[in-house]
């Protein structure tokens, strides 16, 4: 798992449809995740810092999380099917823990309430993830590949043995 931070909120240029941005930590790779306007929103007033007069949805949760003493430990975003990101609340309440069901946008928004870390999935950056630093990725690479031009089979032998035992 990676875990991600939220970089922001964006629209969709073509669909006007919000997306909810997160960027790993060294910002070279992003996940757009599309949302609703209302996950928008909670989303943008969470990383505004927004206090509603009355609590909203994701600020009621929060305060049922605490009023029981349960700690939202992180999110995970664990799967991509047919478009559609699934996630999970990890939630603690002493030595127990349970993973509950949740939106991604919903996940997010309460995880921003709560100061909770946001895990993805490798599986799910290396299908929707999207390059940040093109100019990082391509200098990785080309020292991959020399590396791997400059590499003799003795210096693995060296190494790792010959698997004889």
């Amino acid at each position: 798992m990676i875990e991600m931070r939220v970089a922001g909120i964006a629209l969709d240029a073509i669909t006007r449809s919000p997306i909810v941005l997160l960027k790993d930590a060294s910002d070279r790779r992003a996940l757009p995740i599309y949302i609703g306007q209302e996950q928008a929103r909670a989303i943008a007033g969470a990383i505004e810092s927004q206090k509603p007069p009355r609590p909203l949805t994701h600020d009621l949760i929060v305060n049922i999380l605490e009023t029981w003493n349960l700690t939202l430990d992180k999110v995970i975003i664990h799967s991509l099917q047919k478009d559609t990101f699934y996630a999970a609340l990890v939630v603690k309440q002493g030595e127990t823990t349970k993973e509950i069901d949740a939106r991604p946008s919903d996940a997010i928004a309460i995880a921003l309430r709560t100061n909770a870390p946001i895990w993805v999935m490798e599986e799910v950056i290396a299908d929707a993830s999207i390059p940040v630093d093109r100019d990082a990725d391509e200098a990785e690479q080309q020292a991959f590949r020399e590396f791997i031009s400059n590499l003799r089979p003795e210096d693995l032998i060296k190494r790792f043995g010959n698997g004889e035992s």
